[in-house]
């Protein structure tokens, strides 16, 4: 081929979508636009999904619900599937743990799973406010942007994806639990970890 002067074509690489913004629901607005941080815990969390290979060519998808105050991962879930329980279930556990009180925002993109009886059931039971990015604007949650790309930055990912589903969640317990929440130092939390950045708010507001 290099003789006569040929190359082979390479296949674009299948890349999972983890938004489908196109089921005709109505959606909610964002209501972060233009909103400054938070000035304490459980006022607005921001949330999103994305994928993680496999071996055998398979996808994970890994969702995670995140304090805006803090940066702290409140709730977190890994699935091979995009259904609503994905997202729903991790804020459940979350909402109960940590004893939100009613009002607090959370935000989300477009997606249907945000759409769904039993999610909107919970969003009202916890007298939630949910907000949405507008479609196909990454700026608009660039909060869990951010942590996406720490997350896949600092994380050793094997060559030709991860084992099993079940060896993937043990990697992200230790990362998220583990390391991210408790240990990561961030700038703009005066050099703390998330945890301890909560635990000082606690500390001084008695």
């Amino acid at each position: 081929m290099r003789k006569e002067g040929l190359r082979a074509i390479q296949p674009p690489k299948f890349v999972p979508r983890t938004t489908d913004s196109r089921h005709g629901k109505r959606v909610s607005p964002n209501l972060l636009l233009d909103q400054p941080k938070p000035s304490k815990p459980n006022c607005v969390w921001v949330s999103d999904i994305t994928y993680m290979p496999l071996k055998g060519g398979k996808w994970a998808y890994l969702y995670v619900w995140i304090d805006l105050f803090s940066r702290q991962v409140v709730g977190w879930q890994l699935s091979d599937n995009m259904q609503e329980s994905l997202v729903r279930e991790p804020l459940e556990r979350a909402l109960l743990r940590r004893k939100v009180k009613p009002g607090m925002i959370v935000h989300s993109d477009c997606g249907g799973q945000y759409l769904s009886h039993k999610m909107k059931k919970l969003i009202k039971t916890f007298k939630l406010k949910q907000s949405m990015s507008r479609a196909d604007d990454p700026y608009d949650n660039a909060w869990a942007e951010s942590f996406w790309s720490r997350l896949k930055a600092e994380l050793i990912m094997p060559k030709g994806g991860y084992e099993s589903l079940e060896k993937l969640k043990t990697v992200l317990l230790e990362y998220i639990d583990g390391y991210y929440n408790t240990r990561r130092l961030h700038s703009s939390l005066n050099y703390l970890n998330p945890a301890a950045f909560e635990a000082e708010y606690y500390r001084q507001t008695g």
